[in-house]
C-alpha cells in the first residue's frame, strides 16, 4: 500500500515543522511538500499530485479560504484539513461549505491531529468499499456511525477509537470468516498497520474477535485474528 501524500501549507516555519513531524509519526502518510502561502500551494499542485492538504487559514499573499476556493474551482481531487488560530464561526462556516475533512484550532495536540488524519483515512476507505451509492451509504458516511444501530449512536468509545474505523474493521470480519493478519487487513482496507492493530486490540478486548499466534511462518511468529463465533 502506497503512503498518502500530504502537502503542508503554513506561513509560520515553526508550525509547519511541527505539522510535518506529526505527519511523519503516523504510519501510512508522507510529506509531499511544504508551502508558505496559498499561491505557492496552487503552483505546487500544478505539477504535483497529493492526497491531503493541511491548510492554514491566515497567510500572506493568498489566505487559506481563498486557496480552498481556488482548489474547488479547479476541481483538484484532494482532501483538505483546515488549520487556524481563529475561532470565528464565519470562517468555520465558509470552509465547511467548501467541503473540508476536518477543522483544527491552534494550538492542537498530536492526538487531535492524528484524529483528523484518521477521519481522512476513514472517508477514503469507506468510499473505496462502497462503489454503489444509495441513501443508506450516504447516511452512514455523513453520520459517521457506519452500520451501528440507533441505540448505539450514543456509545462512548475510548480515546483514539473512531466509530467509522471501528465499523470498517468490524465489517471486514463479517465478510471474512477465516484467520487473517493485521498486515493483510490494513492492505485490504487501505488503513495503516498501526491503526489496524490499535483497533484489533480493542475488538479483542471487547470479545468481538479472537487472536492466535501462527508459528508456521518460517520466521518471526505472526498474530492472526478472526471473528468470534
Amino acid at each position: 500500500m502506497n503512503n498518502y501524500k500530504v502537502l503542508i501549507v503554513e506561513d509560520d516555519p515553526m508550525v509547519a515543522m511541527i505539522n510535518e513531524q506529526y505527519v511523519r509519526k503516523i504510519e501510512g502518510f508522507e510529506i509531499a511538500g511544504s508551502c508558505r502561502n496559498g499561491l505557492e500551494a496552487l503552483k505546487f499542485l500544478e505539477t504535483n499530485s497529493v492526497d491531503l492538504i493541511v491548510l492554514d487559514v491566515f497567510m500572506p499573499v493568498m489566505d487559506g479560504v481563498e486557496t480552498l476556493i481556488k482548489i474547488r474551482e479547479k476541481q483538484i481531487p484532494v482532501e483538505v484539513i483546515m488549520v487556524t488560530a481563529a475561532n470565528d464561526t464565519s470562517t468555520l462556516e465558509k470552509t465547511l461549505h467548501l467541503g473540508v475533512t476536518d477543522y483544527l484550532i491552534k494550538p492542537f495536540a498530536f492526538e487531535r491531529f492524528q484524529t483528523a488524519l484518521d477521519k481522512f483515512m476513514n472517508k477514503i476507505a469507506f468510499l473505496k468499499e462502497n462503489n454503489m451509492v444509495n441513501q443508506e451509504t450516504v447516511d452512514k458516511l455523513i453520520s459517521s456511525n457506519l452500520g451501528y444501530s440507533q441505540k448505539n449512536t450514543d456509545l462512548k468509545f475510548p480515546k483514539g477509537i473512531q466509530p467509522i474505523t471501528l465499523n470498517t474493521i468490524s465489517h471486514f470480519f463479517e465478510e471474512n470468516s477465516g484467520w487473517c493478519s493485521s498486515d493483510i487487513i490494513a492492505e485490504k482496507l487501505g488503513l495503516s498497520i498501526v491503526t489496524v492493530r490499535h483497533y484489533l486490540n480493542y475488538l479483542e478486548q471487547q470479545g468481538v474477535i479472537l487472536e492466535n499466534i501462527n508459528y508456521e511462518t518460517g520466521g518471526r511468529p505472526c498474530m492472526l485474528f478472526k471473528k468470534r463465533d
